[in-house]
């Protein structure tokens, strides 16, 4: 198939280039950035081996449509969007914490509570909740931002403590993230879904606050399907659900959860397809609008040619 595994370009005025998980970052001029979204997946902060078709134009497109669609709670960080793979925005500075924000014990907090604990990042959980309960209010659970390995679980007043982000920022930053996050389970509710929880990035240029990377993808969030929630809760059963939960229960039950020592299972041509059939799913449901497949069959070219012509527009 052809997926972009990784990219190595040289942009016109470039300055920096960064290689993520799952993204290719060119800094440009010291004042942009051409995020390229590849179809590299990670799991369990481990970026697996093989790559995932049209994984990275779905991640990108969904997250452009609701950067669009929330831009009047919180600025953010786009300027163009040329390609479906490719978003161009203003370089801002990073906060070293991820704000994740949950509706429902589900995923890691619910492996947590499964485990015996009854406080995740500072806040208390009470007894008695099963798997993809709902909590009585969302609650912010934030993460701190690890370039490599591992992101760590993080209580407020600990950011707090060690200066990650000044008090201010910090009380705006989870004022942005329960709006947004109120916003995206309204136009999840739109189409029938469920925001179980999700993750925002920010950052700042001057003195303002920006919303940064993606926001509402599978990558970054957990969708329920609404219709069924309510009786598959009652009768303790599994629920449909959106997300890239279903690549990490695949590895769970093959044995990796990225600790030492544990191997990676064989990707197979069956399970890559099956993947990325997902994440179309996804995009087709939560926007509403069919999957476009690219015309042009050379994807890198496409990619390069368009990003260096977008890049030209802004900084000329």
């Amino acid at each position: 198939m052809n997926t972009i595994k990784e990219t190595d370009f040289n942009f016109e005025s470039q300055t920096a280039f960064y290689r993520g998980k799952v993204r290719d970052v060119y800094t440009i001029a010291d004042q942009y950035l051409a995020m390229i979204a590849t179809d590299r997946i990670s799991a369990f902060d481990v970026v697996l081996p093989r790559a995932i078709p049209y994984k990275g134009q779905v991640l990108n497109q969904i997250a452009a449509k609701f950067l669009k669609a929330t831009e009047d709670i919180v600025p953010n960080w786009v300027l163009d969007v040329p390609d479906p793979n490719v978003t161009i925005g203003r370089l801002c500075q990073p906060f070293k914490v991820e704000m994740v924000i949950r509706g429902y014990l589900s995923g890691h907090a619910w492996r947590e509570y499964r485990a015996g604990k009854r406080e995740v990042c500072g806040e208390q959980l009470p007894e008695g909740l099963n798997e993809n309960d709902r909590f009585p209010e969302p609650i912010i659970t934030p993460t701190t931002k690890a370039s490599e390995g591992h992101d760590e679980d993080i209580s407020r007043a600990e950011i707090l403590r060690q200066g990650l982000v000044s008090e201010t920022d910090y009380r705006q930053l989870e004022a942005y993230t329960k709006a947004l996050f109120q916003r995206g389970t309204v136009l999840a509710a739109e189409r029938g879904l469920i925001l179980v929880d999700t993750k925002y990035e920010f950052g700042k240029l001057g003195d303002r606050i920006y919303l940064i990377d993606e926001i509402h993808t599978p990558d970054s969030s957990r969708y329920f399907y609404a219709d069924s929630y309510e009786n598959l809760q009652r009768e303790g059963n599994p629920q449909r659900q959106l997300s890239k939960e279903f690549v990490r229960q695949w590895l769970i039950e093959n044995g990796f959860q990225g600790q030492e020592g544990q191997q990676i299972p064989e990707m197979t041509d069956k399970i890559v397809s099956s993947i990325s059939e997902r994440y179309i799913e996804l995009y087709e449901h939560i926007t509403g609008e069919p999957f476009k497949y690219p015309e042009q069959s050379d994807v890198m070219d496409r990619v390069a040619s368009q990003t260096a012509a977008a890049l030209r527009r802004i900084i000329s």
